[in-house]
This record gives structure tokens, C-alpha cells and sequence, in this order.
């Protein structure tokens, strides 16, 4: 019987899953002048043997079928194939040694193997419908397309390591060179930070951080620069729309609101938090109305801007005569918002080139010639904002 498995040697080749050596004892009967004596004997069966017949004639192996003959499972495969160092020698060899009697090759691993590189990188993000991360990839995209590179987008459900891995795995399997992480939300960034990602990869974040992963717009700035906008327009009674506070922009955003308005000695208000959408900045607005009590709103997003002005045009209010509006992000319709919105530009291009090109100078180890310094928005005046008329 298999020591392994327990199973008699003509099953042996049915226990793929647990048994992994096939180390197979049998039992010898020797007639002699005595008797009949019996004889143990421990007999080592290679596992081409075991798996020469596990798959149909002709059907091309997958990596389940490797993961179920060695035991393990396909994200163990996955790790095996792409040399993560979490795998122990013993598994590494005893899924190289299924990989090679099953002639297992991924396709896209097979031209990384013959090319010496995939010539792909990945994107790891969330949330990716939101205009940020959507507009992130997009421009991350065409930089690559320039650098002669591909691009595989993994998009997470959920924001849980579990999830996470499982995105990370999927991109490992597509033999990526390097990844770029879009992480909007906190607690993308410290499950990241806990995974050991076998490739270089550079995180998309909406502050500054620290390190040669690292690639930020200063969005604190940004919001600075819209804030003061206003105040030197003369408004001293101004609201802020935040985002979500699990975002780590909107909570930067309003960050930057609150400082701006410190350094110049304008009382503030408790901001509103929002979701984002447009919806909610026109349920915000007829709130606020009920109060009259500003000049000028500052929104963390265009969308929530744009559901601010129906609001006010609803109350027959004038934008910007009676209220000013200041959004973030520049949209491609903020210039067609009536009136025309007043708001913060994210250079997506210039993002999409440096995040690309940062990536491509992690895989090469020359980080000298790739800038990593956070981008600065800027400020775009259009017609909504204008002096207080009173």
C-alpha cells in the first residue's frame, strides 16, 4: 500500500490529491523448503507513472489539473509558477515535478519563458466605475500602449485580503511584470502593504507617501487652492461637501478645506459627508437651503457639484450671484454644467505616464530616471463662482 495515501498500488493513481510521494509498500511470498515466508518491501512509484494517465487523450492540462495532482490548490500553482517566496521548497518541488510531467505551460507564461518577458503589466483596483480610478486606468493604459506594454485589470469586489490575493494571483497568472495598485479606500492600501507581492508594483494613492512604490496627487492642495478661491473672492461663509471618509482623497480633500480656512481665519462649519454621487449633492443642497446661511460651497467631487446646482437653480437661486460653487476633478461635462463649473484638475495623462513609468523603473532597477513626486492639481475658473453679493 501507498505510505502516503493508505491505498493498495493499483489505486495509488486515484488519491491525486493526498498522495504525493507514492512511496508503495507490497508484500512478497517466498515458497521455500520451510514454508511460505512473507516479505515487506517499500517500492517508490515516480509520479510520471501515477499522472502518465490522469487526463484524457488529447485535452490540453490546465492548472487545476496540477493543482489536484499535487495536492495543493491553483492559487499554490499560481505562486509556484511565478516564484513567490512564501511556498516551501517541499511544495515548490512537488508542483514543478507535476508542472513537468504534465507539460504544463500557461500560455502567456510560455512566451514570457521564450522572450525572457511578458511585456504585461497589471492594474489592481477598486471601485473602478468611480471617475478617479476609472480615469486612472484608462490613462495608465494608453502610457503602457506607448511603452510597448499590455495591460491585464483585475477589479476587486470587495476590499478584503482575501479578495485582494485572489486578484493579486489572477494578475501573477497572466505572468505580469510589475502591477499597479489604484487604492482609493484605506483599507485596499494596508492589505496590500501586508501581502508580498512577488513582482515590483507601485501603489496609486491620493496623498503623498513614502518609498519607491509610491506614486500620489497632492490632493490636499488641491482642495487648498479651491478654498482659497473662494476666500479671495470674499466668502467667508463657506460649506464643504465631503466624499466618503473611507476614501482616502475625500478624507485629504477635506483635510485641505479645514487647513486652508484655519490659515486664513474663516470660521468653519462641521462638513457635510457624502457618497460621491449626484444624487446626494442635490438631497445636500435642499438641506443646506433650509439654513441659508453661505455664499459658497466647496464639493469634493463634480458629480455631488452637479446635484448642488440643481438644487439651488431649483430654488430659484442664480449661481453664481447668490451661491458659488467650486467641484474637483474636472469631469469632461464640468464645462458644460450651467453655468460652466469652476474646479480642480487632475492631470490623468501625466498620472497614467508617470505611474507607468515609475512601474517600468521598478522592474529595471532604474529608479534614478523615474519621477515619483506627487502631482499638483490645478485650479480651473469658470462662471460658478463669483464675488458674494452680500
Amino acid at each position: 500500500m501507498c505510505t502516503v495515501c493508505g491505498l493498495h498500488p493499483k489505486r495509488a493513481k486515484l488519491a491525486r490529491r493526498d498522495c504525493h510521494n507514492h512511496n508503495v509498500t507490497v508484500t512478497l511470498a517466498h515458497k521455500g523448503d520451510t514454508g511460505v515466508r512473507l516479505q515487506n518491501v517499500t517500492v517508490h512509484i515516480p509520479l510520471g507513472v501515477i499522472v502518465s494517465d490522469s487526463l484524457p487523450t488529447g485535452r490540453t492540462p490546465s492548472i487545476r489539473d496540477v493543482a489536484r495532482l499535487a495536492g495543493v490548490s491553483h492559487q499554490t500553482v499560481s505562486r509556484v509558477l511565478n516564484s513567490h517566496p512564501s511556498i516551501r521548497e517541499s511544495t515548490r518541488l512537488r508542483v514543478q515535478q507535476v508542472i513537468d510531467e504534465l507539460q504544463y505551460r500557461p500560455s502567456s507564461a510560455a512566451r514570457a519563458l521564450v522572450k525572457g518577458q511578458s511585456r504585461t503589466i497589471g492594474v489592481l483596483s477598486a471601485l473602478s466605475a468611480e471617475y478617479g480610478p476609472a480615469s486612472s486606468i484608462a490613462a495608465i493604459q494608453d502610457a503602457a500602449r506607448e511603452a510597448g506594454y499590455f495591460v491585464n485589470t483585475a477589479n476587486l469586489s470587495r476590499g478584503e485580503p482575501s479578495s485582494i490575493q485572489a486578484a493579486v494571483d489572477h494578475l501573477m497568472y497572466q505572468s505580469v511584470e510589475g502591477i499597479v495598485v489604484i487604492a482609493p479606500q484605506v483599507r485596499v492600501i494596508e492589505a496590500i502593504e501586508k501581502l508580498a507581492i512577488a513582482v515590483p508594483y507601485v501603489t496609486l494613492q491620493s496623498t503623498s507617501g513614502e518609498g519607491k512604490h509610491v506614486l500620489s496627487v497632492d490632493q490636499i492642495a488641491g482642495a487648498r487652492v479651491a478654498t482659497r478661491h473662494l476666500i479671495d473672492l470674499g466668502h467667508r461663509n463657506i460649506y464643504h461637501l465631503a466624499g466618503p471618509q473611507d476614501w482616502i482623497e475625500a478624507e485629504a480633500r477635506m483635510r485641505g478645506f479645514l487647513e486652508e480656512m484655519g490659515a486664513n481665519d474663516v470660521p468653519t462649519t462641521a462638513p457635510i459627508l457624502g457618497d460621491w454621487t449626484a444624487d446626494f449633492g442635490y438631497y445636500a443642497g435642499r438641506e443646506l437651503l433650509r439654513v441659508r446661511d453661505f455664499t459658497a460651497i466647496f464639493s469634493s467631487n463634480d458629480q455631488m457639484a452637479l446635484g448642488l446646482m440643481h438644487a439651488i437653480r431649483d430654488a430659484g437661486l442664480d449661481i453664481p450671484r447668490d451661491v458659488s460653487i467650486v467641484g474637483f476633478d474636472d469631469i469632461p461635462e464640468a464645462a458644460h454644467f450651467w453655468p460652466p463649473l469652476t474646479t480642480v484638475r487632475q492631470d490623468f495623462a501625466e498620472l497614467g505616464r508617470r505611474c507607468v513609468a515609475l512601474l517600468l523603473a521598478n522592474i529595471t532597477g532604474s529608479l534614478n530616471e523615474a519621477s515619483s513626486s506627487p502631482l499638483i492639481p490645478e485650479l480651473v475658473v469658470r462662471s460658478s463662482t463669483a464675488a458674494p453679493a452680500w
